[in-house]
């Protein structure tokens, strides 16, 4: 893949970057900026070479059409706020607005263009339809790099069909996610242990089935366990359960023992009565969860378990939380994870944090994101690059 390095002189030329902005929101103010700033030394890099740069994203799932709900305001102040330097919102996505914005340019100015999504180009199966929209972004631009690592696997206009049409490079931040994620799936230093949280066996079906060739062992937690204990043969009381997946899981751990491949799954389990933050938090074995409750985290003896299998681990990747680390009483054993991660890190582990909730966990909880080797941006991205899958948005780039 061609880098920024590979554009050449960018004085003056209109630099089309697509950078993930999706960030959560209580209303317009943003509650984690995480990938506002990971987004910043690519966008830098081509200010302070002289680019125009013309920044679109997304942020949320508006229908297609404008919605002020969705707007992308909040993040171009934040974003301004972080540069230090004013960025222009344009009033639209590709239409007179945005258009106007980009011909006032001079260089080493920011425009974010309006959220990509109100568009309903960007998001069709239409192939004609995308490249339509494509067509009305390259316009805007001499070049494209695209750094959303968190859209790379969408086969959308803003990530595929216009780096077709425009001279074209990887970002930083998606080249570093590359190197990160091969390090952690070509010939990764063992034992290579990865922990899976998060609510749905069914969304990490892939990943799971991958790893079992791939991993030493693989961690399970997150409301995704009960489909494993109930497969097991554990009464799982009235936690998260995929029944149709029970026999798919049982697939899953007769070839791991036929591979040798370890699953550590908890021995303890913190239930509540009802899935609320001031729900009464009791632990219990996993043969004993009570048929009205039901598994909001991993235990403490799980929690310490899991910890000592970290331990000894070279390579560790995380993806999902291991309960409900939004409120208090239920966030021990992503604590435990992410504090014997920063250990094995410091010891000479090479960890990646999967993106999504796992990163999110990260900093609500107060953790140092210098402890660990990498934290990705994207989390359904990072999945789908340990299942192996091509990425539309990085197949693309490829020369």
């Amino acid at each position: 893949m061609k880098t920024i390095d590979d554009l050449g002189e960018l004085r003056g030329k209109r630099v089309l970057v697509r950078s993930d902005f999706n960030v959560p929101l209580d209303g317009t103010t943003i509650t984690d900026d995480g990938r506002i700033r990971a987004a910043l030394p690519t966008i830098r890099r081509l200010a302070e070479a002289g680019g125009k740069v013309v920044v679109t994203a997304h942020l949320g799932r508006p229908k297609g059409s404008p919605d002020p709900a969705f707007s992308l305001a909040p993040v171009a102040q934040r974003l301004g706020e972080l540069l230090g330097s004013h960025v222009t919102l344009a009033s639209d996505t590709v239409g007179e607005g945005a258009r106007a914005a980009v011909a006032a340019m001079e260089p080493g100015d920011v425009v974010l263009l309006e959220n990509i999504r109100f568009d309903a180009r960007e998001t069709s199966k239409d192939d004609a339809e995308r490249a339509s929209l494509a067509d009305d972004l390259a316009a805007l631009a001499d070049a494209y790099v695209s750094d959303g690592f968190g859209v790379v696997h969408r086969k959308q206009a803003s990530v595929y069909d216009v780096a077709l049409e425009l001279p074209h490079a990887v970002g930083g931040l998606v080249q570093t996610e590359i190197e990160a994620l091969s390090r952690a799936t070509e010939n990764p230093e063992r034992p290579y242990a990865v922990v899976l949280g998060g609510s749905k066996v069914s969304d990490k079906l892939g990943v799971i089935e991958n790893l079992l060739t791939k991993a030493d062992r693989l961690l399970i937690g997150g409301g995704m366990v009960f489909t494993f204990l109930a497969a097991q043969g554990y009464s799982v009381g009235s936690s998260l359960l995929e029944a149709d997946q029970i026999e798919t899981v049982k697939g899953y751990l007769a070839a791991a023992a036929e591979r040798g491949v370890e699953i550590v799954l908890p021995t303890d389990i913190v239930v509540a009565p009802a899935f609320a933050a001031d729900s009464p938090a009791t632990v219990v074995a996993v043969d004993a969860i009570p048929a009205d409750q039901m598994g909001l985290d991993i235990g403490p003896d799980a929690a310490a378990a899991f910890a000592a299998s970290i331990a000894d681990a070279k390579t560790i990747v995380w993806n999902g939380p291991m309960g409900v680390f939004e409120f208090p009483a239920f966030a021990g054993g992503t604590k435990a994870v992410a504090q014997a991660m920063i250990e094995a890190t410091a010891g000479g582990a090479f960890s990646i944090v999967g993106g999504g909730d796992s990163a999110a966990a990260v900093r609500r909880l107060g953790f140092d994101e210098s402890g660990f080797s990498h934290i990705s941006t994207g989390g359904g991205a990072s999945l789908e690059y340990l299942e192996g899958k091509t990425l539309p948005g990085i197949d693309v780039l490829a020369d």
